[in-house]
């Protein structure tokens, strides 16, 4: 692998721009540049890009800057591949499929909706990454870490995130077997040995498993790989992308023409009673 070149401390504020009169790296980036005749990738031309590389190293090259190695390349495909299992019980899907079923023209607007669906509430891997990223920082020892760990983020959330779903009561079966490979990939290490503690203490406390679920599995794994949480988000929105997509074919081709919620599926009006509003007084 070789080392980028260092770059400049880039100018974030407006004012920097507007007082010096200088433009010039205005608009900065440091993942592709295209030219007359030629395309860069990270450095490398795009047609080496396509021709020796896979989608999982291309996706990590792009994100990443570097190219992975063996081991980085087959953790971050299993990660890839965990999300795809997504049904009806994911609010991103019934997002996906009701705007499908009012825009059938494209499956573009439905994806979008899919995926802006796609958060801390809907299992979002995010907020795990940045619990396990912030407490292995700490440098503190386990125990300690992990009360740490309990008492900022119920404050900040009432929760632990990355822990509990609501069907998969003691094991959540996508958690397990990336667990699993990970191990045998060494990618469980550090931020995946902290969500192990988090699970343990949450157990002796309640006296019940509550266990890790998908999102606090990614969230570890790809904090051992390094990625940010900014970045960690985005990929668990992007690891639903197939599913949404097949939803989204299926409903266009099978569902039905602009979905409803009726009474009999659990809509429920518990609002005032038929009223009138009284006529306006006029002035004397």
């Amino acid at each position: 692998m070789t080392s980028t070149p260092a770059r400049r401390a880039r100018r974030h504020h407006i004012g920097e721009f507007v007082a010096s009169g200088d433009w010039s790296d205005y608009w900065s980036t440091a993942i592709s540049r295209a030219g007359q005749g030629r395309i860069l990738v990270r450095g490398y031309p795009v047609e080496e890009v396509i021709e020796r590389l896979n989608h999982t190293e291309v996706a990590y090259l792009v994100l990443r800057g570097e190219l992975p190695d063996a081991r980085q390349t087959a953790l971050f495909d299993l990660v890839l591949r965990c999300g795809v299992d997504q049904q009806f019980v994911s609010a991103a899907v019934g997002a996906a499929r009701f705007t499908a079923s009012a825009f059938p023209d494209s499956p573009i607007p439905a994806l979008a909706s899919g995926l802006l669906a796609s958060g801390s509430v809907t299992g979002s891997p995010q907020e795990p990454a940045q619990m396990l990223i912030e407490a292995v920082a700490w440098q503190l020892p386990e125990a300690e870490a992990v009360a740490r760990v309990m008492q900022l983020w119920g404050e900040r959330r009432g929760r632990v995130p990355g822990l509990g779903h609501p069907m998969h009561k003691t094991a959540e079966p996508r958690a397990v077997t990336l667990r699993r490979l990970a191990l045998e990939l060494d990618g469980w290490r550090a931020h995946g040995r902290m969500l192990d503690a988090v699970e343990a203490h949450l157990a002796a406390a309640k006296g019940r498993k509550i266990p890790i679920n998908l999102a606090g599995a990614l969230g570890a794994v790809l904090a051992d790989l390094g990625f940010e949480p900014l970045v960690i988000g985005g990929l668990g929105a992007l690891g639903y992308g197939m599913a949404l997509l097949a939803h989204i074919s299926e409903e266009i081709h099978d569902g039905v023409p602009l979905r409803i919620i009726p009474d009999a599926l659990g809509a429920h009006y518990d609002g005032p009673e038929e009223r009138h509003i009284p006529p306006r007084r006029t002035g004397a």
